[in-house]
């Protein structure tokens, strides 16, 4: 969650903290019957909780920890399918740190979910299962490695099991216990039946660095992980839930790797290749309903495209202009931040579809997708192209001295919270005062098309591939700019120039639509952003023969579908239009043409 949207959650949990209040603190094991919301106002009405531990599955000694939540009107062996959500937030004590519990239970976490969904009346089990280092579990933090993925494997092979479970498992989550979803659908377990993942991370490396470049919270993402391994447990918590919570106490090694195992700028390395989601999806079936912000400021759309292409199975997906939400979250006027309806009654037709064999009465599209137009469209797959095209762009130069430019982020954004769930790059200044972009500007060179005549979508993936004559630093941004100068910067990425020669890298995954007259400026020049920490090489850099790959959609064939405009849309043209001076004719085509 955003910060705004964290206050608001913050202030659920405060409400509930004062209800447990009144519950004086024991130390007194639960009952192996479980506690309902009756005796612990922070178990969910309509829920019996109990605790478990179980091994992970890499035989490594690590024990896992899991808060279990059955319906209460059933028996306790009652079977039931089971929805299970593993990640580093589900501690007793608070997601990201202490939270002013009075009383131990079960993590509040998804409690939009079981209660919006009305989980446990529909005949429900919820477990959470607490990754490794985290929570009541023992092990060091593995950052999504091979480690984690035997947790989740565990998980999966545990809720499966027990004699209460259907052995029909799905599993849900957003930001860090998504990934564990994605992770869980490259196991490739029988058990599992379907997994909701909502603005997961698609390849972790992606999360700390962009092509050998780090980004600001390379250090700081692993520093606020270890903070939440690290959270004390409540006094009531028991005797085994404490002494699993301290192990890092006894294992200082395990804060001191998270650090620097994960400082490594190498994506060939065989640390990174273990942690490639994307590309270990290859060949994976199971039922994947996800969403992504397209302008997601945190985990961004890197890699979601080689994950969806390489996983096989049902694919349901809503795709949108939207920051780091839920599907179900609202602002405080109301409006739903994803700006569709129907979030929940979505999921729950997906689950019971494939883990209770109930076909739906109503149909959902396969994908919805919001563009940059903010109307909302049906579509089997994504992306669906209608042609491709590679641009051909001048040669150019600049100085690689990462002079900030116009859309530099603001002092002072050190500081924050880096963890997975609050991070984010810093916000450029509003458009405001700020000098107009200038096309001779000595740290980057501009490259136009010729004015689009008739309305397009650059959707998909683009791919950049160039030449460099030195060593340094490279950043590539695509700009939509209207006739009279006003531009929108919709796409980049960075890499870094180990040695003259061909550079070629991925920009970010887009749906941004064009309108007739508009033109497709491409920015090539040094990182003049707070989103990376580079280290700038000062030399003036040559690049020839750049190509620009392209997808490109004809929006008329769009079939609509219900959906609002994302209110953070409109927060995110304040912040990324400026205007061109010194716009060009265009020296490449942008229009629509045969696939191939």
């Amino acid at each position: 969650m955003r910060i705004r949207t964290a206050a608001a959650a913050a202030g659920a949990l405060i409400t509930m903290a004062t209800l447990a209040v009144g519950g004086a603190a024991t130390a007194a094991p639960p009952s192996p019957a479980g506690v309902t919301h009756e005796e612990n106002p922070r178990v969910p009405e309509g829920a019996v909780w109990t605790e478990a531990y179980f091994p992970s599955a890499d035989h490594s000694g690590v024990e896992l920890h899991a808060d279990v939540l059955r319906p209460a009107h059933l028996s306790p062996r009652a079977k039931t399918p089971v929805i299970l959500a593993v990640g580093p937030y589900f501690g007793h004590a608070g997601q990201t740190g202490p939270e002013g519990w009075t009383r131990t239970g079960p993590s509040s976490r998804f409690a939009d979910f079981t209660s919006g969904t009305n989980l446990f009346a529909r005949g429900y089990t919820y477990v959470m299962v607490d990754l490794r280092g985290f929570g009541g579990s023992t092990g060091c933090l593995d950052w999504v490695g091979p480690g984690e993925q035997a947790d989740v494997k565990a998980a999966i092979g545990w809720a499966a099991s027990q004699p209460w479970s259907t052995g029909r498992v799905g599993m849900y989550g957003k930001s860090y216990d998504a990934v564990t979803g994605l992770v869980g659908n490259n196991l490739r377990l029988p058990a599992l039946k379907a997994v909701v993942a909502q603005e997961p991370v698609w390849n972790m490396y992606n999360y700390l660095f962009s092509n050998a470049v780090p980004r600001p919270n390379v250090t700081g993402t692993p520093n606020a992980y270890n903070s939440i391994a690290t959270v004390a447990p409540l006094p009531d918590d028991t005797e085994r839930y404490r002494a699993n919570a301290a192990y890092e106490q006894s294992h200082p090694e395990c804060l001191a790797d998270n650090l620097t195992n994960n400082n490594n700028p190498d994506l060939a390395s065989r640390y990174w290749r273990a942690r490639d989601l994307a590309a270990n999806a290859k060949g994976t079936s199971t039922p994947l309903f996800v969403t992504q912000g397209f302008i997601e400021n945190n985990t961004k759309p890197e890699d979601m495209q080689e994950y969806l292409a390489n996983h096989r199975g049902v694919e349901r997906g809503w795709l949108g202009q939207w920051e780091h939400v839920r599907g179900n979250e609202t602002n405080e006027q109301g409006q739903l931040l994803q700006g569709r309806a129907g979030f929940f009654d979505e999921v729950m037709r997906f689950y019971d579809r494939y883990l209770k064999g109930i076909r739906p009465q109503v149909h959902d599209p396969a994908f919805a997708i919001e563009d940059n137009t903010g109307a909302w469209r049906a579509q089997r797959t994504w992306p669906a192209p209608s042609s491709y095209t590679t641009a051909k762009l001048p040669d150019g130069r600049y100085v690689d001295d990462g002079a900030a430019s116009t859309l530099a982020a603001p002092a002072g954004t050190g500081g924050r919270q880096w963890d997975m769930e609050h991070a984010a790059d810093p916000a450029p200044r509003a458009v405001r005062g700020l000098a107009p972009m200038a096309a001779d500007d000595p740290h980057s060179y501009l490259s136009w098309s010729t004015p689009v005549t008739s309305r397009l979508r650059i959707t998909a993936t683009p791919r950049i591939a160039l030449h460099a004559d030195a060593p340094g630093n490279v950043m590539v941004r695509l700009w939509d700019v209207a006739p009279d100068g006003t531009a929108v910067m919709f796409d980049e990425n960075v890499a870094l120039i180990e040695r003259a020669g061909r550079v070629a890298f991925d920009l970010k995954s887009t749906d941004w639509t064009f309108e007739v007259g508009h033109q497709l400026a491409v920015q090539i020049g040094t990182i003049g952003s707070g989103s990376w920490r580079d280290t700038p090489s000062g030399n003036t850099i040559g690049v020839t023969r750049a190509r620009l790959g392209l997808a490109l959609q004809n929006p008329r064939f769009d079939v609509p579908t219900q959906g609002d405009r994302s209110p953070f849309l409109d927060t995110y043209l304040s912040q990324y239009t400026r205007t061109f001076t010194g716009v060009g004719a265009g020296t490449f085509p942008l229009a629509l043409g045969n696939r191939h």
